[in-house]
C-alpha cells in the first residue's frame, strides 16, 4: 500500500468508510472484522449499484494484518465466488421428492468423488439428479425405486431427446422451435453408468449396494454418441477453417486497437483539465478535475468515457490474442500463468540455453513445457514490463480463483494482472471477452452466414493445432504440446481440408518412389516388354495355372504338383485323381522292391497331388446352405390342390 494511495480519490473512499464502520462498531481498526465489512457492502448496495471503489478499506485491513489469515483474500470478488459445496449440498439444490433415491444419490456420488475434480463432480449432479431423476418425479410421482416400468423410460427419453425454445416474434405471437439436445448421449452414459457400477459394486459390497441393483433402462445404442461427435466434429472443422485465414486480420486488428488507445490516452494527458481533444476522429472534454478517478472524458453528447480503461482492455485484447495463438493453450492456464513459469533449459547436446514456458497442471492434471519463440518472447517481455510495480520492480503476488474447481489459488505472480479499483486483481474472462469483442467490431470480418464473426478464446487453441499438424509437426507431438491425454482428441481439434488429403497422398507416393529403384520407374525396352508378357505364357500349365511373381524361377524345379503356387483348375480333377493313383501304385512298386529313397520323394509328390485335390474340393463346394424350405412351384402347386 503505498502513500499516494491515501491521497488519491479512491484513498479518500477508503479512509471514510474506515471511519463509519469505526464510529457504527466501536474500537479501533483492530476491532472490524470480516463480518462488519460484508455487511457494509451489503448496505452500500442496496443505496448504490456499484461499489465505486469502495472494497479498497477491506485490502487495507488485510494488509495491515487486521484480519485473520484464513480471511477471504478480495472483498469485491467474495460475493461472486460460491466456493465448494458438499455432495449433500450438490443434490439438495435440485431438492429431489424420494429420500432414500436422495441418499443413494449422495453414497453413489460420494464414492466416485476421490476420481473425479469438482466440475465433473458438480456436472455428475446435475445429470443424475436434475436431468434423470427429477425428469422421472414428474412422470409419476412418489416413485422411490430404481426399478423403473418402460413407458417411464420411454418418456423420460422422449422428453430428454429434445428441448423447447420459445421466442416472443414482434407482433406478440410465441414461436416454439424443437432442437435436438446436444448432451442428450452425455446423460445416457452418465444413468448407464450409474446402473452398471451399482450391480458391478453389488458384488463386493452386497449389504450396502444390493438392494438397489436394477435392469439399466439405457442400453449401450442408446449411449452411442458416435453420430453427436461426427457433428461436433464437422461443427469444430468449419469453424476452425473459417478463422484460421482470418487470424492474420484479427492479430494486425488488436495491434492497432491498442495503439489507438494509447494515442487516445496521451492526448487526454496532454489536453488540459477542461480541455478538448480528438480521438478516434471525434472531440472529447476532459473531465475539469482530477479529484474522481482519472482518464475519463466527455464526448459530444455529454456521455463518460473511461479512456484508461479502453486502453487496457484494448491491451489485453492484443496480449490474449498473441499468448493463445503463440502457444495453444486453455483460456484457464493463460490467466494463471505466472512469472515462475518461465524457464530456461541448457541442450545437453550443444548448450545453448532455450526459455520454456512451464503450463501449469489445468483440465488433465499433467504439467508440460512450450518452447518460448522470439515471437512469445516479445509478448512475455512486454506484459512483464507492464505489470511490475515502479517502486520495487517485481511483479504483485496475487491469489487467483479457480472457476472451475471453485478454490482460491495460492498467491502468485500472475502476469495477467491489472489496477482497478485501486486494487491489484487478476484479469477476469470478461475483460478478456470485452477487448476480443472490441477487436472483432473493428475488423469487419463476418462468416459464411454473413454475420459478424466471433472468436472464442478456445478458437485460437484449435487453430493453433491445425496449424501445427499442417505445417508438419508430427500429431504425437502436437498431443503433448496440447496437454491432451489421448491423440484422438489432439485429431479432433485437427481440421480437415479437401486439399490435405490429396497433398499427403502425393507426398506418400513421393517418398514410396524415393525408396525404391529409380530403374523401375523408366520406359521398358521392347525386349524386356517381350519377357513380361512370355512370363505370362509360361505359367500356363496342364493340371492349372503358376501363380510364381515375374522375375523370380521355379522353387521346385517345374515339380508343380508340389509346389503350393500351381492354382489347379476344376476341369483337370480327373487328372489330378489320375496322377495320385499313379503316385499309389509306384510307391507300392518301389516299396516292393526295396527302393527306399524313391518312396520317399514319391510320397512328397503324393501329399502335393492329395492336397491339390482337397483345394478342389473346397472350390467346387456350394457355398449356399439350403434350409429344405418347400420352392413356390410346390406351394402353389399344392395350394391349387386344395
Amino acid at each position: 500500500m503505498g502513500p499516494e494511495s491515501w491521497s488519491s480519490h479512491l484513498g479518500i473512499l477508503a479512509k471514510n468508510v474506515l471511519v463509519k464502520l469505526v464510529i457504527a462498531k466501536g474500537g479501533g481498526l483492530a476491532d472490524i472484522n470480516v463480518g462488519d465489512a460484508i455487511e457494509y457492502m451489503q448496505a452500500h448496495r442496496v443505496q448504490r449499484a456499484t461499489s465505486g471503489g469502495q472494497s479498497l478499506f477491506y485490502s487495507w485491513l488485510k494488509e495491515m494484518g487486521h484480519l485473520p489469515p484464513d480471511a477471504p483474500v478480495s472483498l469485491r470478488l467474495l460475493h461472486r465466488t460460491s466456493g465448494q459445496v458438499s455432495v449433500e449440498q450438490l443434490v439438495d439444490r435440485y431438492q429431489p421428492q424420494s429420500k432414500p433415491i436422495r441418499d443413494l444419490l449422495v453414497e453413489y456420488l460420494k464414492e466416485r468423488q476421490p476420481t473425479m475434480d469438482y466440475t465433473s463432480l458438480e456436472d455428475a449432479s446435475r445429470m443424475l439428479v436434475r436431468n434423470f431423476w427429477l425428469q422421472i418425479e414428474r412422470i409419476q410421482p412418489g416413485i422411490d425405486t430404481l426399478r423403473l416400468p418402460s413407458e417411464v423410460v420411454s418418456a423420460w427419453k422422449q422428453a430428454s431427446r429434445t428441448k423447447v425454445t420459445r421466442r416472443r416474434l414482434p407482433y406478440g405471437t410465441v414461436h416454439e422451435v424443437v432442437t435436438e439436445r446436444a448432451n442428450y448421449g452425455s446423460l445416457m452414459i452418465g444413468v448407464r453408468a450409474l446402473y452398471l457400477d451399482l450391480a458391478h459394486w453389488a458384488v463386493e459390497e452386497p449389504e450396502r449396494w444390493g438392494p438397489w441393483v436394477a435392469p439399466c433402462p439405457v442400453s449401450a445404442a442408446d449411449a452411442s454418441t458416435s453420430k453427436h461427435q461426427k457433428r461436433r466434429k464437422a461443427k469444430m472443422d468449419q469453424r476452425t477453417r473459417e478463422r484460421l485465414p482470418a487470424l492474420s486480420a484479427v492479430v494486425r486488428a488488436a495491434r492497432a486497437n491498442w495503439t489507438e488507445a494509447q494515442e487516445g490516452l496521451d492526448a487526454l494527458q496532454a489536453a488540459p483539465l477542461g480541455g478538448q481533444f480528438t480521438f478516434r476522429g471525434r472531440t472529447f472534454t476532459r473531465q475539469k478535475k482530477d479529484s474522481t478517478t482519472p482518464f475519463r472524458a466527455y464526448d459530444e453528447s455529454g456521455r463518460r468515457v473511461h479512456l484508461g480503461l479502453l486502453e487496457e482492455r484494448a491491451f489485453w485484447a492484443w496480449a490474449t490474442i498473441e499468448f493463445l495463438q503463440h502457444t495453444g493453450v486453455r483460456i484457464e492456464e493463460m490467466l494463471e500463468a505466472s512469472h515462475h513459469a518461465l524457464i530456461q533449459y541448457k541442450l545437453p547436446t550443444s548448450g545453448d540455453v532455450v526459455p520454456l514456458l512451464q503450463v501449469a497442471p489445468s483440465k488433465t492434471d499433467e504439467e508440460r513445457l512450450l518452447l518460448v519463440s522470439p515471437e512469445l518472447a516479445d509478448v512475455l517481455s512486454t506484459i512483464i514490463a507492464r505489470v511490475r510495480d515502479p517502486r520495487t520492480g517485481a511483479i504483485p503476488m496475487l491469489p487467483n480463483y479457480d472457476v472451475a474447481e471453485k478454490i482460491w489459488n495460492p498467491p502468485m505472480p500472475l502476469l495477467f494482472q491489472w489496477t482497478y479499483g485501486g486494487q491489484r486483481t487478476p484479469v477476469s474472462r470478461q475483460l478478456v471477452r470485452n477487448g476480443l469483442n472490441e477487436v472483432l467490431e473493428r475488423t469487419g470480418l463476418t462468416d459464411s452466414a454473413g454475420q459478424p464473426l466471433d472468436f472464442a478464446p478456445h478458437d485460437f487453441r484449435r487453430i493453433f493445432i491445425t496449424d501445427a499438424i499442417r505445417s508438419g509437426l508430427p500429431p504425437h507431438i502436437a498431443q503433448v504440446l496440447a496437454g491432451h491425454s489421448d491423440i484422438d482428441t489432439t485429431m479432433g481439434y485437427n481440421a480437415i481440408y479437401p486439399a490435405d488429403a490429396i497433398e499427403a497422398h502425393r507426398a506418400f507416393i513421393a517418398r514410396r518412389r524415393s525408396l525404391r529403384p529409380s530403374e523401375e520407374y523408366r520406359t521398358p525396352t521392347n525386349e524386356e516388354w517381350d519377357a513380361f508378357l512370355a512370363h505370362f505364357e509360361k505359367r500356363k500349365l496342364s493340371l492349372g495355372t503358376c501363380a510364381r511373381s515375374f522375375g523370380t524361377s521355379c522353387i521346385h524345379e517345374h515339380a508343380c504338383v508340389r509346389c503350393s503356387l500351381l492354382r489347379p483348375e476344376p476341369s483337370q480333377r480327373d487328372r489330378l485323381i489320375e496322377i495320385r493313383d499313379n503316385l499309389l501304385d509306384r510307391i507300392a512298386e518301389a516299396q516292393r522292391e526295396g527302393w527306399l529313397g524313391e518312396v520317399e520323394g514319391l510320397e512328397i509328390s503324393l501329399a502335393g497331388a492329395e492336397e491339390k485335390l482337397t483345394q478342389l474340393d473346397a472350390a467346387l463346394k456350394p457355398s449356399v446352405i439350403h434350409p429344405g424350405l418347400p420352392t413356390f412351384g410346390q406351394i402353389a402347386g399344392r395350394s391349387s390342390t386344395l
